[in-house]
C-alpha cells in the first residue's frame, strides 16, 4: 500500500498549487465561499443543516473548497489529504476566509487513531476518492475508528463506468 500511496501523492501534487491559483485568486474564492458557503456543499447541503459545534472531517478533501464552508457554518473542520500543495492552498484559503482549519498531511491509512479516534460527528468524502485505496477494508476500519458513536458518513463517489455510453 505504501508504494501506491507514494504514486498517488506524486500524481496529486503535480502542479496542484499552480492549478488552483492560475485562474481565480485565493481572495476571490474566499469571497465566494463567504457569500454562500452552502453552495460549495452542492447536493449534500441537506446533510449539514445544523452543524455549529460539530466536528467534521473531510477525507481526501484536496484543496479545502468543501471543507472550509463547514467552518464558516460553525463546525470544527479537519481536512485530511496526502498532497502538501493542496493543503497549502487550503490553509491560505481558510486564512483568507477567516476560519480555523486543521490540515492533516499524510496517507489516510496511517491516520493516528490515538489522536483522532472517536473524534468526528461527520465524515465527508466526495469526488472520486475510493480508487486511491486498494484495501477498502483497511480504509473503512480507519473511517469507523475516527467516527464518534452514532456519527454519520457522507460518501459520494463516481464509478468509472457510469459515464460510458453503450
Amino acid at each position: 500500500m505504501r508504494e501506491q500511496a507514494e504514486q498517488n501523492k506524486i500524481a496529486w501534487e503535480y502542479r496542484a498549487y499552480e492549478a488552483r491559483t492560475s485562474g481565480e485568486t485565493i481572495q476571490e474564492k474566499a469571497k465566494e465561499i463567504l457569500e454562500n458557503p452552502k453552495s460549495f456543499l452542492r447536493y449534500h447541503q441537506k446533510y449539514f443543516e445544523n452543524i455549529a459545534g460539530k466536528k467534521i472531517a473531510n477525507v481526501c478533501g484536496s484543496d479545502g473548497r468543501r471543507t472550509i464552508p463547514f467552518a464558516v457554518l460553525g463546525a470544527e473542520a479537519t481536512l485530511f489529504d496526502i498532497s502538501e500543495p493542496q493543503l497549502k492552498y487550503a490553509s491560505e484559503l481558510a486564512e483568507a476566509v477567516g476560519v480555523k482549519l486543521e490540515c492533516v498531511l499524510g496517507d489516510f491509512i496511517e491516520t493516528d487513531i490515538n489522536k483522532y479516534g472517536n473524534m468526528f460527528d461527520f465524515l465527508y468524502m466526495e469526488g472520486g476518492i475510493l480508487h486511491y485505496f486498494s484495501d477498502l477494508d483497511a480504509f473503512t476500519k480507519i473511517l469507523y475508528a475516527i467516527t464518534k458513536p452514532n456519527g454519520q458518513m457522507i460518501l459520494c463517489d463516481a464509478h468509472p463506468y457510469r459515464k460510458l455510453e453503450s
